[in-house]
């Protein structure tokens, strides 16, 4: 009979600190026979819809949550002295609303109160509270620093605070043991706090990796964030090895004097009732002009620009140009293709050099007679079902390639045009490849560089080549491994930590736009640049209904715009690059010839 639930897990997304890999994490719990699971990654949200699902999927009950980092004053502070460390504190939705508030928190703590850390502070935690449940955390909570501080009657004080803001039963005091002595002290002030106040108490584990023989693999990932060396006694490190996914067993037993401890997980995990709503389109709001509806209005400025690219058509033409009509109109995409011929239209009119369209949206016609793409699909027999099909209801994909030099001036129309706060670039994270996680775990085990990148160079160069790949095709790579302690040492190594998060990046053409202000959506965070950026990677950004938009920065444009401009003053003509002849057998000839530099995706070799 299942008796207990993990409640703070660390996963790849506590990026170069968890090493606990989604999948993995969930499928041990549902091993160790657990009914549901939290995650409470860093500071951040990065993993919650791939961690919903998984769960899902694993037929465990997913609890989302976060750990974050809260400011010692105000999280508007940043002074050195005073504000460098934060407090931990962790964080679980119980419903739709506290998905909310954590949200909201996440993403202020990073708008508003990031230094060194997205800091939350007490006015967050008090006016974001509802539908949430807060535990102390770690040692490195505010209540046990306190403790650790020996100022015990204002951590009982701070206690009876959190449990005003959060609620009676939704805050908890968290006791850990890791084999860590000021744990000790922290648990039994802990609960004589319990004791004195009714605050009920909860055990965890501070669970950063899947198995204990995994904290190795742990020690190294935690080098690579610091820059050290496993040799290095000053690096930062976990004391110990048990920050792992114990069993109930384990757990009952480290806590066996606080059996209440053990069965409060149960209870917060009943109380954790928080779904994903997937399915469900959240498209922004386009201002029609007449004030009629997107459908309606959508209808009428296709069938006028119809006219004007086909003044006398046949029966069969407008009949594709009126079902497509119905179809995007019934599959409520009225508002995206207003949205996007609007904006490739201010484009063109602002001495922004469009592509002609790219990929199944040039199957289009109404994409055509709109202006978002300029082939005409009847012309060449494309396929509007292979762009919108109404057998498989999904957002519709229009990926528009814009001048590089001039994309900011189009993010910057959107941004204007929608609101600041209903517009953010969307995140991308930068993985572990073979090669590299072979070189990061080479300088985290400290091993000489020369004799790390022989090992590296048996990786083919090849894209997507994983190491257990290499060693079926490489034969000096299986020879090193089998006979040489340090290559086997960092190929082990490097094949538990290929494939992680390393980084977050911003997305090169990713863009979304939301019905209202983002925040109230999703996390978003702020670049070192300034730029908002979602928290979601653009397939999340999708799965929650939410428009996601490719503005490609594209350098052939931007040659091709300057190419014209020098032709217009030398040569005096001025080119139309929608009118130029498709059977130039000049164009041929150079193709034929392979003379291709430049060329947009003809210029590769292979």
């Amino acid at each position: 009979m299942p008796n207990f639930v993990h409640l703070h897990n660390h996963t790849e997304y506590s990026l170069l600190d968890g090493a606990c890999r989604i999948k993995d994490l969930v499928a041990q719990a549902k091993e160790l026979d657990m009914p549901a699971l939290a995650i409470t990654d860093h500071g951040v949200l990065y993993g919650a819809v791939d961690f919903y699902r998984e769960a899902k999927k694993q037929g465990i009950k997913p609890i989302i949550g976060c750990e974050v980092y809260v400011a010692p004053r105000s999280r508007l502070d940043r002074e050195a002295r005073l504000d460098a460390n934060q407090y931990h504190l962790v964080l679980l939705c119980r419903d739709e609303t506290g998905y909310r508030n954590l949200v909201q928190m996440v993403t202020r703590a990073y708008l508003e109160g990031f230094y060194y850390k997205p800091r939350v502070d007490h006015e967050l935690l008090q006016q974001y509270s509802e539908g949430l449940i807060a535990l102390s955390a770690c040692v490195g909570g505010e209540i046990p620093q306190l403790i650790l501080a020996g100022r015990h009657t204002e951590a009982a004080e701070l206690a009876l605070k959190y449990q005003s803001w959060f609620g009676r039963n939704c805050f908890y005091l968290e006791i850990q043991n890791h084999g860590m002595p000021e744990e000790q002290i922290v648990n039994k002030t802990l609960a004589d706090i319990s004791r004195q106040t009714g605050i009920p108490l909860v055990a965890t584990n501070d669970v950063h990796y899947i198995r204990k023989k995994d904290a190795r693999v742990h020690d190294v990932l935690l080098c690579i964030q610091t820059g050290t060396a496993v040799t290095n006694e000053q690096r930062l490190r976990f004391p110990g090895s048990e920050f792992y996914l114990k069993s109930g067993q384990e757990m009952t037993e480290l806590f066996a004097a606080q059996p209440d401890a053990i069965a409060n997980t149960m209870a917060i995990a009943d109380c954790c009732n928080f779904d994903f709503q997937f399915g469900t389109f959240h498209l922004p709001y386009y201002n029609i002009p007449d004030g009629s509806t997107p459908e309606d209005y959508l209808a009428a400025l296709s069938r006028e620009r119809f006219q004007q690219k086909y003044p006398s058509p046949a029966p069969e033409t407008v009949e594709r140009l009126e079902y497509e009509i119905r179809v995007i109109n019934e599959m409520g995409f009225a508002a995206y293709f207003l949205i996007v011929q609007d904006l490739v239209n201010w484009a063109k009119n602002n001495g922004v050099p469009v592509g002609p369209g790219r990929g199944s949206a040039a199957g289009s016609l109404v994409s055509y007679v709109l202006g978002i793409t300029t082939v005409d699909p009847l012309a060449y027999g494309l396929l509007f079902e292979r762009f919108l099909n109404p057998e498989r209801v999904s957002m519709p994909d229009i990926d528009i390639d814009f001048c590089f030099e001039k994309r900011d001036r189009v993010i910057g129309y959107i941004v204007e045009k929608y609101g600041a706060d209903k517009v953010a670039q969307i995140i991308t994270f930068g993985t572990m490849a073979a090669r590299a996680a072979i070189r990061d775990v080479g300088r985290a085990l400290d091993i000489p560089y020369g004799e790390v990148d022989r090992i590296a160079k048996m990786i083919p160069a090849e894209l997507g080549v994983t190491i257990d790949k290499a060693l079926q095709v490489s034969a000096d790579l299986v020879k090193a491994f089998q006979s040489d302690y340090n290559t086997q040492q960092i190929i082990d190594t490097a094949r538990a930590l290929e494939g992680m998060p390393r980084h977050a990046s911003i997305h090169a053409a990713g863009v979304v736009i939301g019905k209202e202000s983002l925040s109230a959506l999703l996390p978003l965070q702020k670049t070192p640049e300034g730029h908002t950026v979602t928290q979601f990677t653009k397939e999340t950004v999708e799965d929650i209904g939410l428009l996601k938009m490719d503005i490609l920065g594209l350098r052939t444009l931007t040659v091709i715009d300057r190419a014209v401009e020098i032709i217009k003053h030398t040569k005096k003509v001025e080119l139309d690059m929608d009118r130029l002849p498709l059977d130039d057998p000049q164009v041929y000839r150079l193709l034929s010839r392979g003379d291709t530099i430049g060329v947009f995706q003809l210029e590769s070799d292979g």
